[in-house]
C-alpha cells in the first residue's frame, strides 16, 4: 500500500487515501517519490473534463512527472539498479497509482538516471514540460538558418521551448509579458514581444495554446507546433500543422536533465508542498501565472 492522489467519478477534488501498488513487470521499476510536478493536465483530471475525454470510468490515479529513488527493478531490467535516483513519465492515465503518491510503478523505457548534480527534487519539474518543449521543436526538423517564435515563453512548456531552440540553433524570439523578458533572454530568446506581430516568422511553437491566433505571426508555407487543445489551429495560407501530445522517452529525458545539469536548461520550481496540502498546488496551477511548477513533496 502507499498514499496516493486519486481522482473519483463522484468527486470534485482530489483525493488522499492509500491504494495497493500494482504487480511489478518485468519491464518496469518501483519507484519512491522525492517530488512530483503538478502540471495543468492533473488539474483537468481532478476537475472532471480530462476523464471524459480518456473514457475514464472508475478512480485513477494522478501525476505525470516525477523524480524518486528506484527501490526494486523487474526481471527484464537493464541499465537501473535499486538505489538510483531517476526521473520519469507516467503516461498511463488508467493506473491506480501514478506520480502523485509516495511510491509508484512505471516502464523503465520512460525513466532516466539523474545525473549528479541536479537537485533531486527541482528535477520534477523535467519530464512532462521538457519533454513536451523538445518533441514540439524537433518536430519542426533543423534550424537552417530559420526565425522562430515561441508563445508562453515564460510558460513551463514555453520556457523550455525556448532553451531547446536557441541551443539548436534557430533564431528565436519569445511571446510573454514584458517582466518575463529577462527570463526570456536569459533562455536564448534574441528578443521578446508582448504582442502577436504579423507574418514574420518561419515557425510557431505554441506554447501558450494560442490556436488560430497565433497563425497570423507566420510567414506563408511556415510550420506550426502545439499541443491537443478543443480548437486547434486548422491550415491556412500553407501553413503546415503539426499537433502533438508528448510520447514518454526515456533517451531523450536523460538528454535533457544533462542539459538541465549544464545549465542549457533552467529549472524554475514556483513552490513546494507536502502530498497532503496537494489542493494547494493544484488551485495554484488551475488559476494560471504561474512561473516554475509547484512541486508534490511526500
Amino acid at each position: 500500500m502507499t498514499l496516493a492522489l486519486v481522482s473519483k467519478p463522484d468527486s470534485p477534488t482530489v483525493t488522499l487515501q492509500e491504494v495497493t501498488l500494482p504487480p511489478l513487470g518485468l519491464h518496469d521499476l518501483r519507484v519512491r517519490v522525492t517530488a512530483a510536478s503538478v502540471d495543468l493536465i492533473d488539474t483537468l483530471f481532478a476537475g472532471g473534463p480530462a476523464r471524459a475525454i480518456f473514457g475514464l470510468t472508475g478512480t485513477v490515479g494522478l501525476g505525470l512527472s516525477l523524480a524518486g529513488v528506484v527501490t526494486e527493478t523487474g526481471a527484464g531490467v537493464t541499465g537501473f539498479s535499486a538505489g538510483d535516483p531517476v526521473a520519469a513519465i507516467h503516461g498511463d492515465f488508467t493506473a491506480p497509482v501514478r506520480a502523485h503518491a509516495e511510491e509508484t510503478v512505471v516502464p523503465a523505457a520512460n525513466a532516466a538516471l539523474l545525473p549528479g548534480g541536479l537537485d533531486p527534487v527541482a528535477a520534477a519539474s523535467v519530464p512532462l514540460n521538457a519533454l513536451t518543449a523538445a518533441q514540439l521543436v524537433d518536430r519542426l526538423g533543423p534550424a537552417d538558418g530559420r526565425t522562430l517564435l515561441v508563445t508562453g515563453a515564460a510558460g513551463a512548456v514555453g520556457g523550455y521551448a525556448v532553451a531547446l531552440a536557441a541551443h539548436a540553433g534557430w533564431t528565436v524570439t519569445g511571446l510573454a509579458r514584458e517582466s518575463d523578458r529577462d527570463f526570456a533572454l536569459r533562455a536564448g530568446a534574441r528578443e521578446l514581444v508582448t504582442r502577436l506581430p504579423g507574418p514574420s516568422f518561419d515557425a510557431v511553437v505554441d506554447g501558450a495554446v494560442l490556436n488560430a491566433a497565433a497563425l497570423v505571426a507566420i510567414r506563408d508555407g511556415g510550420s506550426f507546433v502545439g499541443v491537443p487543445s478543443a480548437s486547434p489551429a486548422t491550415s491556412e495560407r500553407g501553413i503546415e500543422i503539426a499537433i502533438m501530445s508528448v510520447e514518454p522517452d526515456g533517451a531523450r529525458l536523460a538528454e535533457l536533465l544533462a542539459l538541465a545539469t549544464s545549465g542549457v536548461l533552467e529549472l524554475r520550481v514556483a513552490g513546494r508542498v507536502p502530498l497532503a496540502d496537494a489542493m494547494t498546488a493544484y488551485d495554484k496551477v488551475a488559476g494560471g501565472g504561474q512561473r516554475g511548477r509547484w512541486l508534490l513533496v511526500p
